[in-house]
């Protein structure tokens, strides 16, 4: 029996189109897409990845983590 789990992603839009995607609670997924639709397509795809790599290897799949975003200002 398969258990779903929720992960929060990060989506960063790069210059030249497109987004990069990070999971805070599975540093070993980045993943792109050219769209918004793709780029979540694909994260589901490599958190689906690593989750059989962890199930295979026996370890423990982490907790989502709660993650902040803020902006920090600083003088260069």
């Amino acid at each position: 029996m398969s258990r779903e789990f929720r992960f929060l992603i990060t989506l960063q839009p790069e210059p030249e189109g497109g987004f990069t995607v990070r999971v805070p609670a599975l540093p070993e997924v980045v993943t792109c897409g050219d769209t918004y639709d793709e780029a979540l397509a694909n994260a589901r795809e490599a958190i689906e990845g690593v989750l059989e790599l962890y199930k295979e290897q026996g370890w423990t799949i982490p907790s989502d983590q709660e993650t902040r975003v803020d902006h920090l200002t600083v003088a260069a």
